[in-house]
């Protein structure tokens, strides 16, 4: 069977992760990036090698990648006619113009969490409705918080079921290396409900959701701690027991030494994982707590990386490649080396 052929538009911080995330899969080719001028990423990839080919999104800019040296393949147009789906991670509004040449030449394309919902078919997660892809021309990721805070709920609700949750997301102001929110001392609360609390009913309309967002000066991943209403009474136990069953959930505890979200990415950086990455959510084990007959606990978020897996799942949906969200779920985490830890357990 031939390999899907696949581009990604935008080479910046899910970009590169995106490419690197294809380009592991072994019954996906990724035929190359595209971009518009030479950021720092790009640089990196030209001082790298080129390990993939660049496409040129505009072709008044074509100039400025050659004069920095950085060798050109194509156009975004080239990209878009050799392959079979585009995974856009460009500045949200720009994807949607994207849409219109993916749409011209009968492309599959999916998008990343900025967007408006409005411009996909399916707004998708891989777990949690990986059947409503299939065969879609369009997808739409959830954003960081979303796809996270879904694993964790779809996860309760698989279980023991989920009537309501409620939500407080302390979110990173920024990504390191980001200097567009400026220098703050502050933190800052949006007004409720935060939209991942709107997007999960979205995704999961059978349960209902809502949440506070507090904005907090750092910059290596976001909290969320859920309030569950379960329909079943579910033990801290039993809890545990699920969410550690879970490939892309990685329960830790205080004790072993995670204590935050910078925990979370110095253990990745002593893995040697890329750029620091983690693609799981972490949970902590000492969060899980009965209030009554809910349930609540606490998640990391690794903002940068945690959408990686869900947008593969999105190729596999989109493209038939596997018709079983289990399937889809597991080829995905078996190419990027999810859940491998779990058998040093």
């Amino acid at each position: 069977m031939a390999k899907v052929r696949v581009g990604v538009a935008g080479y910046g911080v899910i970009g590169q992760r995106l490419a690197d995330g294809v380009a592991l899969q072994k019954d996906m080719e990724l035929v190359g990036i595209a971009d518009v001028a030479p950021t720092l990423s790009v640089r990196a990839l030209r001082e790298k090698g080129m390990p993939y080919a660049l496409y040129c999104a505009a072709e008044d800019k074509r100039a400025d990648l050659e004069k920095a040296g950085i060798p050109v393949s194509g156009s975004l147009e080239d990209l878009v006619r050799s392959v079979d789906v585009m995974l856009d991670a460009t500045n949200a509004g720009v994807g949607a113009k994207n849409k219109e040449l993916y749409a011209k030449f009968g492309k599959k394309g999916i998008f990343q969490g900025g967007e408006k919902n409005s411009v996909a078919d399916v707004f998708f997660h891989g777990y949690a409705n990986y059947e409503k892809g299939i065969g879609a021309q369009f997808l739409k990721l959830t954003s960081c918080n979303t796809t996270g805070l879904i694993r964790a709920v779809d996860c309760l609700d698989r279980a023991v079921g989920v009537e309501k949750v409620a939500i407080t997301i302390i979110r990173r102001v920024a990504d390191p290396g980001d200097y567009h929110r400026g220098l703050t001392n502050a933190l800052q609360i949006d007004q409720a409900p935060s939209h991942q609390a709107l997007d999960l009913m979205t995704i999961m309309p059978h349960i209902d959701a809502t949440g506070i967002l507090v904005h907090t000066p750092v910059t290596h991943g976001h909290i969320i701690t859920v309030v569950a209403s379960t329909k079943k009474d579910v033990s801290v136990e039993n809890a545990i027991e699920f969410f550690s069953a879970h490939p892309r959930i990685r329960v830790v505890s205080i004790a072993e030494g995670f204590l935050g979200n910078a925990s979370f990415f110095r253990y990745a950086r002593d893995l040697g994982n890329p750029r620091g990455d983690m693609y799981e959510i972490g949970l902590w084990k000492d969060s899980i707590v009965k209030s009554g007959k809910d349930l609540m606990f606490a998640i990391n978020i690794p903002q940068e990386s945690v959408t990686i897996p869900e947008t593969m799942d999105g190729i596999r949906a989109c493209m038939g490649m596997q018709k079983d969200r289990i399937e889809g779920t597991n080829k995905t985490n078996e190419y990027l080396g999810i859940g491998k830890w779990k058998d040093l357990a």
